[in-house]
């Protein structure tokens, strides 16, 4: 029999045999000349699996590719890598050092990335914020983080009122001229020593807030991994190689944007940003560019399939061979739309701010079962327990756990997910097929009881969102005084459409059970929505607290 040992060293073989072969099937361990060879080695051995390494390898192999189109302009690898030299060195001499953080309120622009990259090479920690939030919520996440400066658009000056004196400001974009008496990253760079840095005693830090559906954003820290098995483990389902052009519609400040920068680095990828999402514009870039990756949300998804059929067929998108989605639910039925338009193109990862990423969803996983969340990558369990903290079978439903290097280290402000088997909690519920595919029914803290039955709203609003005429929906419990809880759904029709309240009762009640019919239904123009797509819940709940009250 194996000796525990000889099984661990054999489990090591693989994994590096396997992430060896990933790693050179995509292009990010090729041949190279000798002498860039030593360097990219002594590189890497120095920095290990950090954005710093990333650059600097980019810079020594790729030099004079493309790293950054935006609204400026382009920038090569070379000039990315000298200009965030130059703005960590800015930073030091503001006295910002290793463990120290850094704001940053930023659209998708390479200002964002400069500054990453910066702090990176400093060992700071980058604290990214939502270009949504409002001043009260800015002010009081910057007093909790307690960053030493802030790096944030013109655009959102106003809102920095209640920040503290203290913290210093930098301006990373401005239309026209900068601003009189501000300090901007240009000037920073403009002024700042290019030269590369010695590695900081500790790994750079990053912090990327939860989304807030809920309640208020918390801070899920983490740091870069020892290797680069994680990557590894992703890229084996999600094919992105060497050289690509990545479209990165997702914001950055949001888990899912900052992957595809944190992939672009390695694969030297041309990243192409635009500040404000626009759903033909973004199909123009990608012609332009020649993109071979989109990364979005699906609510950009939905709304570029929700151009008319004359501006669509404008576009073939014959260069695009993936479309990542992630940040919130993808639809089945949108996913085949999208599908059976563009090609079998879409990638949907399934995770949170706080697990990173749990299951991946193939364009063959969402032909043969169209809503699923797919399959764990190599080095991800996925496992599901009932409330008392047994694991349930195959088919039922259970609250998701995962675990995976890149889970974060805890939140900012102390705490944690719940834990069970050193896996994570999700925060969500679902249930496992047949076939190993896992399946997202709703929320943990979103089953409601309705007479003594248990309802997820996901398999109701999945199911509204599949009927002719209705665009958009989100479905909450609310209080019921002879049921306990009862659903509301909270609709936006298509254009034209016009569906009646009974129209949509008598479709789940045709095909779900009575109980999982909604009693009430409000039309709306739109869902309110994070930048990320996910229907805020919170604010539909506080609309029906405030319509009780009035009453």
């Amino acid at each position: 029999m194996a000796s525990t040992g000889d099984t661990d060293v054999r489990g090591a073989v693989s994994d590096l045999l396997f992430e060896g072969k990933v790693l050179h099937d995509a292009g990010i361990v090729a041949p190279m000349r000798p002498d860039k060879a030593v360097r990219a080695a002594r590189t890497f051995l120095r920095w290990g699996a950090s954005p710093a390494t990333g650059v600097a390898i980019a810079a020594i192999e790729h030099p004079h590719e493309i790293a950054i189109l935006d609204e400026r302009g382009a920038l090569t690898w070379e000039r990315l890598h000298r200009r965030s030299n130059a703005l960590a060195h800015a930073f030091r001499a503001m006295g910002i050092g290793p463990g120290d953080g850094v704001g940053v309120m930023a659209r998708n622009h390479r200002g964002f990335l400069e500054t990453t990259l910066a702090t990176a090479k400093l060992g700071a920690a980058a604290l990214y914020l939502n270009t949504m939030f409002s001043g009260p919520q800015l002010v009081d996440v910057m007093k909790r983080e307690g960053p030493k400066a802030l790096v944030y658009d013109e655009e959102f000056e106003d809102l920095l009122a209640g920040v503290e004196p203290g913290v210093r400001r930098i301006v990373a974009w401005h239309d026209g001229g900068p601003p009189a008496g501000a300090t901007t990253l240009e000037q920073l760079m403009a002024d700042g020593d290019d030269s590369d840095h010695h590695p900081p005693p500790d790994k750079p830090r990053f912090v990327i807030l939860t989304s807030g559906t809920t309640g208020t954003p918390k801070g899920a820290q983490r740091t870069s991994p020892d290797g680069l098995m994680a990557l590894a483990a992703v890229i084996d389902k999600i094919p992105f190689r060497s050289g690509q052009t990545m479209m990165i519609a997702a914001p950055l400040f949001h888990s899912w944007g900052f992957f595809h920068f944190v992939v672009g680095l390695p694969t030297a990828s041309t990243m192409v940003l635009r500040r404000r999402f626009d759903p033909e514009g973004t199909l123009e870039a990608i012609e332009r560019s020649r993109a071979d990756v989109l990364a979005a949300v699906p609510v950009m998804v939905q709304r570029i399939l929700g151009l008319p059929d004359e501006v669509l067929d404008r576009y073939q998108l014959s260069s695009l061979r993936i479309a990542s989605l992630s940040g919130s639910a993808l639809p089945g039925e949108l996913a085949i739309a999208w599908m059976d338009r563009f090609g079998d193109t879409i990638y949907n990862l399934y995770g949170s701010t706080e697990v990173a990423y749990a299951t991946i969803a193939t364009p063959a996983d969402l032909r043969a079962a169209p809503g699923t969340a797919g399959r764990p990558p190599r080095g991800t369990t996925v496992r599901l327990y009932d409330d008392a903290g047994v694991e349930v079978p195959p088919g039922q439903v259970g609250r998701i756990f995962v675990g995976n290097e890149m889970r974060m280290e805890g939140y900012t402000g102390g705490g944690n997910k719940e834990a069970i088997d050193g896996l994570l909690s999700s925060g969500d519920v679902g249930h496992i097929d047949e076939a190993g595919r896992l399946f997202v029914d709703g929320r943990d803290d979103e089953m409601i009881v309705s007479g003594g039955e248990n309802v997820f709203p996901r398999e109701v609003e999945d199911l509204l969102a599949d009927l002719d005429g209705v665009g958009e929906v989100a479905v909450i419990g609310v209080d019921d005084a002879e049921f306990g809880q009862r659903l509301k759904a909270f609709v936006v029709l298509e254009d034209g459409a016009s569906l009646s309240e009974a129209d949509l009762a008598a479709h789940v009640k045709a095909n779900l059970a009575s109980y999982k019919t909604p009693r009430e239904v409000e039309f709306m123009d739109e869902l309110p929505r994070n930048a990320t797509g996910k229907v805020l819940k919170r604010e539909l709940r506080d609309r029906q607290a405030s319509g009780r009250d009035a009453q």
